[in-house]
């Protein structure tokens, strides 16, 4: 039996210095995988396992594969280690190799355009894999910074506002709402 392929996929950017970037991303794999597409998600600078959305796709969403691409501890704009760079590269080749194989219907890569800010990853080769990806996949790029570049070529860009947040106020990140 064949499963439903996108007849238009277009290219989505959530960036902005608000929360929810991820989560909305997250969001619209829990609603493509409702409707039978599969979802594909590379987590640039991300290495822990304690993420919810690992725990989740792992035991309940065969539909969705998570694949880190970074360490557990926090990257350094000024100073990243060689495995900092390394790991964000090897994830951008990774991304690559997954749109060329089109198995996926939606791809995200989470934390993207932060890689690109640091300078983890070339702006050129994140716009030719823009350009150059099958018009049938869905491809989300989430993470504050986002390239004018990359704006210019996107479909849809949201910019998440922070208004408000509870860590101002001395609340530490919650397992379960914040990761």
């Amino acid at each position: 039996m064949s499963r439903p392929r996108l007849s238009k996929g277009l290219v989505q950017v959530y960036t902005g210095n608000g929360k929810g970037k991820t989560t909305a991303a997250l969001g619209l794999a829990l609603r493509a995988i409702g409707h039978g597409y599969k979802v594909f998600m590379l987590q640039f600078m991300k290495g822990s396992k304690d993420y919810g959305e690992l725990q989740a796709a792992e035991k309940y969403l065969p539909n969705l594969i998570i694949v880190q691409s970074g360490l557990e501890t926090f990257v350094s704009k000024e100073s990243p280690s060689q495995a900092d760079i390394e790991l964000a590269r090897r994830g951008l080749e990774t991304a690559k190799k997954v749109i060329n194989e089109q198995h996926y219907d939606l791809i995200i890569l989470d934390e993207i355009n932060v890689a690109l800010d640091f300078h983890l990853i070339d702006l050129d080769d994140v716009l030719q894999m823009i350009k150059t990806k099958p018009p049938h996949i869905e491809l989300i790029l989430t993470g504050r910074y986002v390239p004018q570049a990359i704006v210019e070529h996107a479909d849809l860009v949201s910019d998440v506002s922070l208004v408000k947040h509870p860590y101002y106020q001395g609340c530490a990140a919650r397992k379960g709402i914040e990761y």
